[in-house]
């Protein structure tokens, strides 16, 4: 643990922050921002627990964000090494969070603390924004902290998350948007009976299948040169008594679409309940919107970063929408170009996640390098 990033990343890693807890990891990281001059402000809603740092006032505002809650590890005995007790082998880092997204974290720690000492001429203006809840519900966490910053005009004009975006080694690929991500929840109701005498019942299995297969084959968009086109994808499906001669009265689907700037939530279920409607299914649908598209297009923020990886890498990294949603969601549309670079994923949320231990020193270089060409 010879690095200053390292050691970081071991003593945040030590901390069981199993989601929604945060196990005083905001509180070390606080007094280190706080030796730096920043103005710390914790924001505890409900069962969460967020820090917002700042150091500056009035000028464009450079942020960098995260999360110091963790998955569970499942059953410790799974692990080569305990997961929450971090241990460097064949120059791997591993430990839960190792790689989402505490080795992120210090990188960004150390990172910052280096730029202040190289430049503290440089009155700049500088923001963490850190939440306990990324991994669970989502509801207390940075769309809550965005929600009070945004009611005091406080706005993040730049933003690197640091979740886990590289894919083969650090760097090769960073995320300049997401898809949104859209859920559904239905129930389609019909009438129980024997299976003997289904002329008394209403099947509504067999009435949702012919609806259900055409959602299926929809073309829901092409994508564009940014995104993909829209997935529909079936999660979940629940009939039946359990017993083998009776005919069910409802069935519970679950389905998520993950969906481009073509379209909009609203756009798509019009569009599921018109194929509904027009199987006469007698049902009730829930929506739930997890998160809209965002896209950050080629700007100051982008070639920082791309800047910043050929510098450090000796590569060109590539810009993607791939995989799933971020907290990135909450804070691009109040207008901040948004970018997610962080550590390679190839480990997160399962048994034995690690980092290559090189990496977060590098990393921390890159982060250090796009504050170079943002804020000098």
């Amino acid at each position: 643990m010879s690095s200053e990033t390292l050691k970081l990343a071991h003593e945040l890693i030590s901390r069981p922050s199993i989601t929604p807890e945060d196990e005083g990891c905001q509180q070390l990281i606080g007094e280190r921002l706080a030796a730096l001059g920043f103005e710390l402000e914790s924001m505890i809603f409900e069962d969460t627990t967020n820090l917002w740092a700042r150091r500056g006032r009035g000028r464009k505002l450079f942020c960098f964000a995260g999360h110091t809650d963790v998955v569970p590890p499942g059953d410790v005995n799974d692990w080569q090494f305990p997961p929450f007790q971090p241990t460097v082998h064949n120059g791997y880092l591993y430990g839960r969070g190792s790689a989402d997204m505490k080795g992120s974290l210090a990188a960004m720690i150390t990172a910052t603390e280096r730029f202040v000492k190289q430049y503290p001429e440089v009155d700049a203006d500088i923001g963490f924004l850190i939440t306990s809840d990324e991994e669970g519900p989502f509801i207390n966490g940075t769309k809550r902290v965005i929600e009070t910053l945004q009611q005091r005009n406080e706005n993040i004009d730049w933003c690197i998350v640091g979740e886990p975006s590289s894919t083969e080694t650090l760097g090769d690929i960073v995320k300049n948007g997401r898809r949104g991500s859209l859920t559904g929840d239905l129930t389609v109701l019909g009438v129980q009976g024997h299976v003997a005498y289904p002329h008394l019942a209403q099947n509504p299995v067999h009435d949702l299948a012919p609806a259900l297969s055409e959602l299926i084959k929809e073309e829901w968009d092409t994508g564009n040169d940014s995104f993909p086109p829209t997935t529909f994808q079936v999660s979940n499906i629940q009939a039946g008594t359990g017993a083998g001669n009776v005919i069910p009265g409802r069935i519970e689907t679950q389905f998520n679409f993950r969906f481009s700037t073509e379209l909009t939530a609203e756009k798509i279920q019009q569009r599921v309940e018109a194929i509904l409607d027009k199987h006469s299914l007698k049902y009730n649908l829930q929506w739930k919107l997890n998160g809209p598209p965002f896209l950050t297009e080629s700007g100051a923020l982008v070639k920082a970063v791309q800047s910043a990886i050929e510098h450090e890498c000796g590569f060109s990294t590539i810009l993607s929408t791939a995989g799933g949603t971020s907290d990135g969601r909450f804070i691009a549309p109040t207008g901040a170009q948004v970018i997610e670079l962080g550590p390679v994923n190839a480990t997160i949320h399962k048994v034995n996640e690690c980092v290559k231990a090189s990496d977060l020193d590098k990393l921390s270089e890159v982060y250090y390098r796009c504050m170079e060409k943002l804020l000098c």
